[in-house]
């Protein structure tokens, strides 16, 4: 596929970068020379310019050159082989946006290279999502938002709306849904019974903060995240037309973004909503791009543990109760210090959902079986492989 008829070259251009600066180093789709090799990347950042199905943040396709100079000019503490695509141009339909998008990630993630997506509007999660529709991949989807964007059944796709198109999308490949950071009084009880009837993992701002630690697994279980912007406090990401005074701040949402770097799992990751007409001196640009540096310095530290149960660096413990569970089993990697569980599921699903079977989790979560209680992790994935 030629992805260069879906991009616009980056319009923003310094070649006085600074030594040692990421600018230095990254391959820019600057018009000057052909378009970037995917095979000799291993992530991409690319702009999409659209913002025509956002609510109240009309300018947020305007921001990403704002976040281009903010990042391009943080010093790199890694070797890194990052291309910059430049920006997808909005297409005559928001539809033909989509289909650009999903096929520019789709592209890259059969080239094994991380696409990073800087926004527009956050309902290119669902053009996102479609991308691994056409890989035929069940996936988890993982938000970071202060709202949980479900909409009407027969309302339009918007930023606002499009969780339930994901949902109800056929064919369908979401197999788990999780959001951090929602803050109550902008969720209706009728969308926290959805989710729970669902078996979706849903968890309010205060119950993140209280202990970020648990946030690793829920990140680590991850194919696509998506985050909004908005759910960073105003005082620490004033540059968007909904930002409100509490969300997390500065330091949590790049703890959150370097968990989803060091993810082997995770395949694409999107900021959304960044509005720079109310952006205060470049300071959401700003905190946007050491995100995205956190993202890179994740991504470069990894450590290769995607589990495997008979591994040589891995501990198994067995822990019996006198729960529903009777038995569950978690696997440690000696290398990461990471635990997963192992949830079983009928024969008849082993092909469809072997992927899935193994929940990444945490040390707490152990703790609570040898308590003789079962973990929300393990009871949610087993009620939704039944």
């Amino acid at each position: 596929m030629e992805l260069d008829i879906y991009f616009n070259k980056v319009e923003f251009l310094n070649s006085d970068f600074a030594s040692n600066s990421i600018g230095e180093k990254i391959q820019i789709n600057n018009g000057l020379s052909d378009f970037p090799d995917l095979t000799e990347f291993d992530i991409v950042i690319f702009g999409v310019v659209e913002d025509r199905n956002a609510i109240n943040n009309a300018g947020c396709a305007d921001g990403v050159d704002e976040i281009r100079k903010k990042f391009y000019a943080l010093k790199r503490n890694w070797n890194c082989s990052i291309a910059d695509l430049g920006d997808i141009f909005p297409g005559e339909e928001v539809s033909d946006t989509y289909f650009a998008v999903s096929s520019a990630i789709s592209a890259c993630i059969k080239e094994n290279v991380l696409p990073i997506i800087l926004g527009g509007s956050q309902d290119l999660t669902f053009a996102n999502y479609q991308a691994y529709e056409s890989l035929e991949q069940i996936v988890n989807i993982v938000t970071v938002d202060n709202s949980i964007d479900m909409g009407e059944v027969d309302q339009p796709m918007n930023s606002k709306a499009f969780l339930n198109k994901i949902i109800l999308h056929q064919p369908n490949y979401l197999f788990s849904y999780s959001n951090l950071g929602y803050q109550t009084y902008f969720v209706s009880e009728e969308e926290r019974s959805l989710m729970e009837k669902l078996y979706f993992d849903i968890h309010r701002l205060g119950e993140v903060k209280n202990d970020m630690k648990e946030v690793e697994p829920i990140v680590r279980n991850a194919d696509m995240l998506s985050i909004h912007i908005s759910s960073v406090r105003s005082a620490d990401a004033p540059g968007n037309k909904n930002t409100t005074p509490n969300g997390f701040n500065g330091e949590e949402i790049c703890a959150i973004t370097r968990y989803a770097g060091l993810s082997d799992k995770l395949s694409s990751i999107g900021i959304y909503e960044y509005n720079p007409e109310v952006d205060q001196q470049g300071q959401t640009a700003f905190l946007i791009a050491e995100m995205v540096w956190y993202i890179v310095e994740g991504f470069y530290n990894r450590k290769g543990d995607g589990l495997t149960k008979d591994g040589n660096d891995v501990l198994k413990y067995t822990v019996s109760t006198s729960t529903d569970a009777d038995e569950i089993v978690f696997y440690k990697n000696l290398k990461s210090d990471r635990w997963w569980m192992d949830v079983p599921y009928p024969e008849s699903k082993l092909s469809k959902y072997r992927r899935h079977q193994l929940v990444p989790c945490s040390y707490t979560d152990y703790q609570q079986a040898c308590n003789d209680g079962i973990p929300e992790k393990w009871w949610r994935n087993y009620k939704r492989l039944r």
